[in-house]
């Protein structure tokens, strides 16, 4: 019979992220581990994250890369990877933990909410939790977390440019139950707000069925780009 898990590590991959670092920190606080990897920011990134008292490291640039970097310096029993433009709702470390003991999974994410948010956008947020229950799927922004040796096994991250957590996904829902926490991910709609919803949403769904088509990630990265 295995262990219950007892410990988290929150592992937060940066770029040039100044401006929303301190929160991210300030809620992954109660963490056992706080791991920021850093992949080459040119701003007050590194500065801010060591001044919240967090443990930063370097990496490679790309953030597969710098989320397997966090996962392998980290000892704590459940791995957690947070994006820096991301929120973890309070008390998520309890909530974290009962959902994977009481559920016997291996893996897990939470529901998310877009802030600042309109109707729109909110309805959105929604549908994205809903996709999620219905595929046993999760995006990065939804604060995926891993059992430490279930992470192991599969090997982490796949080390390309897009769609990381969407490939981490697929093979993790092969091996283990996925759990669902109490809470909401808080996780930021700058990239909608400044893009536009519509063309957001179909940019996101063209690039991701191009994906699962199998046109590599690298070639939709560049594409994405360009579009951006």
């Amino acid at each position: 019979m295995s262990t219950a898990p007892r410990s988290i590590a929150v592992v937060i991959p940066v770029l040039n992220e100044e401006g929303v670092i301190a929160e991210a920190l300030e809620s992954a606080a109660g963490a056992d581990e706080i791991l920021v990897v850093d992949g080459g920011s040119t701003d007050r990134t590194v500065e801010v994250a060591l001044g919240c008292g967090a443990r930063v490291v370097e990496s490679a640039r790309g953030r597969g890369v710098q989320q397997n970097v966090g996962g392998r310096l980290a000892t704590s029993d459940v791995l957690l990877f947070l994006h820096a433009d991301s929120l973890l709702p309070a008390g998520y470390r309890d909530d974290v933990l009962r959902a994977l003991n009481r559920s016997a999974a291996g893996w897990g994410r939470f529901d998310v909410e877009l802030r600042p948010a309109g109707p729109l956008l909110g309805l959105i947020g929604r549908l994205i939790s809903v996709r999620s229950r219905i595929s046993r799927g999760a995006t990065g922004d939804q604060g995926i977390f891993v059992l430490r040796g279930l992470f192991n096994r599969i090997g982490g991250f796949a080390e390309q440019s897009l769609f990381e957590d969407v490939e981490i996904c697929r093979r993790l829902k092969r091996e283990a139950v996925m759990a669902i926490p109490h809470g909401r991910m808080i996780t930021s709609s700058r990239r909608w707000r400044s893009d536009g919803v519509f063309r957001t949403v179909l940019l996101m769904w063209a690039m991701k069925l191009a994906y699962l088509s199998g046109v590599p990630a690298e070639r939709l990265e560049r594409f994405y780009r360009n579009a951006r």
